[in-house]
């Protein structure tokens, strides 16, 4: 009798057959609306590392006599914020909604020592920086990623009182007054009309009602108006020169130079560009090249077609961010998502609308392009928040896996 010979099955199977699984795994296990706002972002985060180096080389080579000095710190920046992004992605609801008290008194914290304590120092003469030995970072930034969870916690235990207006500014109202006022103290515009942008955008979404937010807006309007004609002249000059059109010679010399340098970028790109790296100007002509006007070198080096891909992408990720909104069925979820929308999305199109001169200059860079590693690392830090809500639940991941 011939012995029937036994086969191994651990031994049969090709070799590369665990690999196959393991990717099998790793991209069966997540959304469509997840690699939707992952793949938007990493383009976003490419492609701004690409322009940064363009529109930074000239001065950087100007302050430090190296070409390549703002794209080393941004790459930088963004191999710190890719991690961090992931990690934020892998984390459960419960671990947001047990640090957010924690992270909105952190945060107020550090921008107090901004603006009462030596440790904070004026750049562009705003106080909107803390340095500590070689270490430097933006607390108002830090302000805009606790404000996403800590008020969507906030508002997702009040979701069946909130058509009541004294539930309604308890605790929001006094946090996001004291947030608004200690970066208003520091001279930032435009960070405190985002955060402005960001708490009645929450409001909105968390189904406040429209009486409420109509009133709200109105009084902070008042207190806005009377602190814009009241406090510093250089705002006012600022806002008088945009709301005369920036049509004088004196306006053309001084407060809208950068606008009207930026508008000239523009209109030299054409519909096709100058061609990338072909900017003139880089060549410190226009103020604040690679951050806060980088959507003008955009539109010169690479046209009209450039700078509607920048906004087709953030419409993309817009789409995006709306999807998971609809698929989420926890409110705090949905909530922290709408916030960072408003914060992301918003923001982009007020930096566009300033380059465009719709807005006064405000100082407010294009998200996850624009140089700055406190943006570019608290942008991807909120759009781990957002992924971390886009992943499908524990259970159905393990069924996929199995």
């Amino acid at each position: 009798m011939t012995d029937t010979p036994t086969i191994d099955s651990t031994k049969s199977a090709p070799r590369g057959a665990g690999a196959v699984v393991a990717v099998r795994k790793l991209f069966g296990a997540e959304t469509a609306n997840f690699y939707l706002l992952l793949g938007t972002t990493l383009f976003l985060v490419a492609f701004g590392l690409v322009m940064v180096l363009s529109a930074s080389s000239v001065t950087s080579y100007t302050e430090s006599q190296k070409f390549f000095g703002g794209i080393e710190r941004q790459a930088l920046f963004a191999a710190i914020g890719l991690p961090i992004m992931l990690l934020a992605s892998r984390a459960p609801a419960i671990f947001w909604k047990k640090w957010a008290p924690i992270a909105i008194i952190v945060a107020l914290g550090l921008q107090l020592l901004t603006v009462a304590t030596p440790l904070g120092y004026a750049v562009n003469g705003n106080q909107n920086w803390i340095q500590v030995g070689s270490f430097s970072f933006q607390p108002s930034e830090t302000i805009k990623l606790a404000m996403v969870v800590w008020m969507a916690l906030v508002l997702a235990r009040k979701q069946a009182v909130l058509r009541n207006w004294k539930e309604l500014l308890v605790p929001l109202a006094p946090v996001a007054i004291v947030a608004i006022v200690l970066v208003m103290a520091g001279g930032d515009l435009g960070t405190a009309s985002i955060l402005t942008i960001m708490v009645f955008g929450t409001l909105y979404f968390a189904g406040a009602r429209l009486v409420h937010l109509g009133t709200a807006f109105l009084a902070m309007g008042s207190m806005a108006a009377i602190v814009l004609f009241s406090g510093g002249s250089s705002r006012m000059v600022r806002i008088s020169a945009w709301q005369g059109g920036c049509v004088t010679t004196d306006d053309g010399l001084g407060t809208c130079w950068q606008t009207l340098h930026g508008w000239w970028a523009l209109a030299s790109g054409g519909i096709f560009g100058v061609g990338l790296g072909n900017s003139k100007s880089k060549w410190n002509w226009l103020p604040e090249a690679d951050n806060d006007f980088i959507f003008a070198i955009i539109g010169e080096e690479l046209g009209l077609l450039g700078a509607v891909t920048v906004l087709a992408l953030f419409v993309v990720m817009l789409i995006a961010f709306v999807r998971i909104i609809r698929a989420s069925r926890d409110p705090f979820a949905r909530i922290a998502v709408s916030t960072i929308m408003v914060w992301l999305i918003g923001q982009a199109f007020v930096n566009i609308a300033v380059v465009l001169g719709v807005l006064p200059v405000l100082g407010v860079p294009l998200p996850l392009i624009s140089a700055g590693g406190t943006a570019l690392i608290s942008g991807m830090a909120a759009i781990g928040i957002a992924l971390s809500f886009a992943r499908k639940p524990a259970e159905e991941r393990q069924r996929v896996a199995r």
